[in-house]
């Protein structure tokens, strides 16, 4: 593994942090000024004590709180080992996260919605924010965080208080603020596949009213898949970081927080295994001369994580940011305001056919530059009547580019697929031309009567050569804004009614220059003007036209830039959302309903097959989202534990479908997909030595009308081939299937034993089990090799020396092996074949952590 450099970084700047802290109600009360920005929660070790959370930006217990939202505490992070927002959807049934093509492409999903992986134009249905910072791009690690106070997740539509981005709910990562008190933690992880973390944090005062926070990370990790071709580890961790957070109180009334931080990966991913090898995947691996004979992966063998790739894929991601909060309490209100700024620069390197043969590979370069203001005024919380108002804003400048090239075996593969000239072909031609084709390939035969035209052409040199392909470089400047206000009124002291409305405002500005250099792909094979010229049937779409990787369906047989005379390049959009909400105490049990609407604005296909407007259904743009929620809960409180549950109703009209087709995306709106389901969280410790949690989801998804899902080669029904042309119809209706990737039951439980073994050590044992039902992974790939679910083991034995202030924690992840696929696709330019993404192995390790 590489040695890593750090670069420290150290920054200012003004932000506000919560109008209301989290706090313990047996630990006592802790400053106003002390509290992190967005939703916040504090969950207790000792289930008897009661969980206060601000999710609605106001101080209330879970009991009490009428929205659902999951919160998880820094010890349930640390006993589980959750090392990144992919861990976390173990404790959390509800939330999914997928990391398939990137590192820097992290896809979340909430009670089903969810969209935007491999697709930087289109932005997540779920908000993240880190220590009140929205971040529109994330990695999704959690190693390159200090000590974590909470993550919390909000379920549904957030735009009624939350900024961007949070119209299928919201996740907030909290991290401890500097202290007035020295101390830190040195933590040192070891595992199997290599694994070594290191991790420290040291705070501490400079002054009566300075705190700083000075912490630091470095990852390494062995690759969980072996490439059969170079020898090389794949998907494995080399990561690092660097973080300064600087606490100023200097009036009792006066707040600032600063944070500045570097982070750096340097990884090669990510690995992909072969579900089913179609004919064109069979012959880059059948032996000369039937074939390439380059290696290929085995469908059969695919949970071994052996792949084979010409060239190995690498992502690097540099990212660093600055932001600062004030908060300032004024006695009848608390004024907030969080400004960040941040900079990440993804690239990467990938052999996209995914075979031993050198047939093509991307090249990927992304620059994201994100300047975010809020600011906030909130009363004082006395009376029966509160409110708070506030801002959003958000600027980004979004610059990409992505490079396609034909590798050297292109030729040699596209000759094979094509086919040799037919005998009755060659009869057909005058006696001079026979020797030129006999033994030829269709496509050597396309370039040699076509060279009797035009001169220009060369058989064997004009198509498919190395180097040709698609270059699609795009830039995407966004602003928007969000005006919002929210107000509670306690009608009595047991019924409490609330409302909210919000306006939300954006504006893109793209623009695009794609240059296609693959002729053969530029070639309109339904009429070749040379083969007519030679009296020849013009029509070659039927033979060749699945050699056409790019734009072979399309009008023009290319690329159409823009800004152009039809296009402004400018995609703008406004919605007023808003919020009805009534809650009622009964005491021992609280009850609410609920309604409110989420928005999100429309995006920008920026991938290398977007196409005009009505250009066979792959969209260059998509229009906004709206989503609409119902919803009744309980929570009730008792001793020893809680139990919370939600019963709703979402919609989402325009749900934004960014299908992989295995060229590009297809960006297309969906009519209308809703879902029904329920949510159940609980704890319990019946006994002082014994907790139990438990956590179910059950999701009923349907598209309740979806008329232009892309078309694909399995579904022969709504996608038959026409036998004349050789093409497929550009859409199918989806209208009343079920929504791939959502499944119907999630649930997640854990079992802990704690025990003193002395009055100085103490150790707890903690079992986990997370379930997910099977269900088609995707739309675009055959339900017979893209249906999975989940059974994983996790577990944990911990001990702790109070006196020494020494962890020891042993852990181990997917004990029993589960093994099961978390992502499909169709094969690049290998029609009838399909690629998919197999979850972690089992991993274990030991770690050390020394507090002082």
């Amino acid at each position: 593994m590489k040695r890593f450099g750090l670069y420290g970084a150290s920054v200012a700047a003004l932000v506000a942090a919560m109008p209301a802290t989290a706090q313990v109600a047996k630990s006592g009360s802790v400053s106003p000024l002390t509290s992190a920005p967005q939703a916040q929660a504090s969950v207790q070790a000792d289930a008897n004590d009661d969980i206060i959370v601000t999710a609605t930006k106001r101080e209330q217990t879970l009991q009490n709180v009428p929205i659902s939202v999951s919160v998880t505490s820094a010890q349930t992070i640390e006993r589980a080992q959750i090392r990144d927002l992919i861990d976390l959807q173990s404790v959390v049934p509800s939330l999914k996260v997928a990391q398939f093509n990137a590192v820097g492409q992290t896809n979340f999903i909430i009670r089903g919605f969810g969209n935007g992986n491999g697709n930087v134009g289109i932005e997540g249905s779920v908000g993240v924010f880190i220590d009140g910072v929205y971040r529109s791009r994330s990695a999704a690690s959690l190693n390159d965080l200090p000590e974590i106070e909470r993550i919390e997740v909000l379920r549904g539509p957030q735009s009624t208080l939350f900024g961007k981005n949070v119209s299928a709910g919201a996740i907030n990562i909290v991290t401890k603020r500097p202290q007035f008190d020295f101390g830190g933690r040195v933590d040192l992880t070891v595992g199997n596949y290599g694994q070594m973390i290191a991790k420290a944090t040291a705070t501490g005062p400079l002054s009566s009213t300075v705190a700083v926070r000075l912490s630091g990370t470095v990852n390494q990790r062995d690759g969980f898949y072996q490439n059969v071709v170079t020898s090389q580890g794949v998907n494995d961790r080399n990561r690092g970081s660097v973080r300064a957070d600087v606490l100023w109180n200097p009036t009792s009334n006066l707040s600032v927080r600063i944070i500045g931080d570097y982070n750096e990966i340097t990884e090669r991913c990510c690995g992909t295994v072969q579900l089913f090898n179609g004919p064109a995947t069979q012959f880059i691996a059948a032996p000369a001369p039937f074939g390439l004979g380059a290696a290929v992966s085995n469908p059969a063998t695919k949970f071994d994580r052996n792949i084979a790739l010409n060239q190995t894929p690498t992502n690097r991601i540099i990212g660093k940011g600055v932001s600062g909060q004030i908060d300032y309490d004024a006695g009848f209100a608390k004024f907030t305001s969080i400004t960040a700024y941040r900079d990440q620069l993804d690239s990467g390197a990938q052999d996209v056919d995914f075979t031993g043969a050198d047939l093509s590979n991307r090249v990927d370069r992304t620059r994201i530059k994100t300047f975010t203001q809020e600011f906030r005024v909130a009363s004082a919380g006395k009376g029966p009547f509160s409110w708070l108002i506030g801002g959003f804003y958000d600027h980004e400048n979004l610059d990409t580019r992505s490079t396609i090239n034909f590798g050297n075996q292109i030729r040699a593969y596209a000759d094979g697929l094509s086919g040799q000239v037919p005998a009755a072909l060659i009869g057909a031609l005058p006696a001079p031309l026979r020797p030129a084709l006999t033994g030829r390939s269709n496509i050597y035969a396309l370039e040699f009567l076509q060279s009797l035209v035009t001169p220009s052409i060369v058989p064997g040199r004009t198509y498919f050569q190395a180097g040709q392909a698609v270059t699609a470089p795009y830039t995407l400047n966004q602003d928007s804004f969000s005006i919002f206000g929210q107000a509670d009124f306690k009608v009595t002291d047991h019924l409490t009614v609330t409302g909210g409305v919000a306006y939300l405002n954006d504006r893109k500005a793209s623009t695009s220059n794609v240059v296609l250099t693959d002729a053969f792909s530029l070639l309109n094979l339904q009429n070749v003007p040379q083969f007519s010229a030679l009296g020849l049937p013009g029509n070659l779409y039927g033979a060749l036209g699945t050699l056409q990787f790019f734009y072979g369906n399309a009008a023009n047989h290319g690329p159409v830039n823009y800004p152009n005379a039809n296009e402004s390049g400018i995609l703008k959009g406004d919605k007023v959302t808003y919020l009805a909400r009534a809650a009622y105490d009964f005491g021992p049990v609280n009850a609410y309903v609920s309604y409110s609407t989420g928005w999100k604005a429309g995006a920008y296909n920026l991938s290398t097959d977007a196409r005009p407007p009505d250009a066979n259904g792959i969209g260059r743009t998509a229009d906004p989202e709206n989503v609409t929620l119902y919803e009744a809960g309980l929570k009730a409180a008792f001793h020893g534990g809680f139990f919370n549950l939600a019963v709703f109703k979402q919609d989402i009209k325009g749900f934004q479908s960014n299908a992989y087709t295995g060229t590009g995306y297809s960006l297309v709106n969906a009519g209308k997909e809703s879902v029904r389901g329920f949510e159940a969280d609980a704890s319990y410790r019946p006994i002082s030595w014994f907790t139990v949690t438990g956590s179910v989801t059950y999701l009923d998804p349907k598209y309740d009308s979806f008329l232009r899902a892309p078309c694909v080669n399995y579904d022969t029904t709504r996608c038959p081939l026409n036998p004349t042309t050789g093409q497929r119809p550009a859409f199918r209706d989806l209208s009343g299937d079920r929504p791939a990737g959502i499944s119907k039951w999630s649930f997640s439980t854990s079992a802990t034993l704690s025990h003193s073994i002395t009055t100085d050590i103490s150790a707890f044992l903690r079992g986990e089990y997370d379930y997910a039902s099977k269900v088609q992974l995707t739309e675009t790939t055959p339900p017979d090799l893209s249906t999975y679910g989940l059974n994983n083991v996790n577990a944990s034995l911990g001990l702790t020396s109070a006196t020494a202030k020494v962890d020891m924690l042993f852990w181990v992840r997917n004990l029993t092996q589960n093994n099961t696929l978390v992502g499909s696709f169709p094969t690049v330019a290998q029609d009838g074949s399909y690629t998919g993404y197999v979850n972690d192995p089992r991993t274990y390790g030991v770690t050390l952590t020394k507090r002082f």
